[in-house]
């Protein structure tokens, strides 16, 4: 089943003004979802979002802000992406320390399902991005951290790893979805990976899968559902 199934629970998206967290924002309104977000600025989140969203203002890397996000959501969304070889924006604050610290907020906060937005090749410490501050190490830590956390106790876990992100609207490309962190490249329109995000909400066969994706074609699609079902 992909539609929706009236999903009226809250949803936190971290990272959300950034390039693919506003588009995981978009596409929860499409479906409208209530959503939440955590923002550095909240100044920012309303130019961008408007009164469309709560906003909780707060850094990641500080604790009571997120307690304060993840509460009474029923999943979370993580967007969160470095921006900086070191510093409180490096891999290590934001893509490995931050997203265990939401999880583990979220998990403690009763959240069902979390959602991760992490990267091709993860598991290749040799791949030219690795060269970032080792970003592919510090999202694969967080990425074992999160499946362990939310594979029992009746939570769940979805681990989206595109190729190269581009931006576009959704829903324009046939996708090619793998497991086990075969593919070196390929790339991805972010609407995509924010309506495979947003999907995991409801579609039972997104339950606990890790998967790589990139585009495959140019072709039209009615839903990327399907692509869930075509994981082991």
């Amino acid at each position: 089943m992909d539609d929706k199934k009236e999903y009226s629970k809250k949803v936190l998206v971290a990272g959300a003004t950034g390039k693919t967290g506003s588009w995981v924002v978009r596409r929860l309104l499409h479906y409208k979802v209530p959503v939440r977000v955590l923002a550095r600025s909240e100044q920012k989140a309303r130019e961008m979002f408007g009164d469309t969203v709560e906003v909780v203002e707060g850094k990641i890397q500080d604790p009571e802000a997120v307690r304060r996000a993840v509460s009474g959501c029923d999943a979370v969304i993580s967007a969160l992406g470095s921006s900086a070889v070191s510093g409180e924006a490096s891999p290590s604050e934001v893509d490995r320390d931050g997203a265990i610290r939401l999880a583990d907020e979220a998990a403690k906060a009763g959240a069902r399902h979390f959602v991760m937005v992490s990267s091709l090749a993860v598991t290749k410490w040799f791949h030219p991005l690795n060269l970032f501050g080792g970003v592919l190490s510090k999202k694969l830590v967080a990425e074992e951290h999160i499946r362990e956390l939310f594979a029992a106790n009746g939570r769940s876990y979805t681990i989206i790893r595109p190729g190269g992100l581009k931006d576009d609207e959704p829903l324009q490309y046939r996708l090619h979805v793998d497991q086990g962190d075969r593919l070196w490249n390929g790339w991805i329109n972010r609407s995509d990976v924010a309506e495979l995000a947003v999907l995991s909400l409801w579609v039972p066969a997104a339950a606990n899968k890790t998967f790589e994706v990139v585009v495959e074609a140019e072709e039209p699609q009615q839903s990327l559902a399907e692509y869930y079902a075509k994981l082991s």
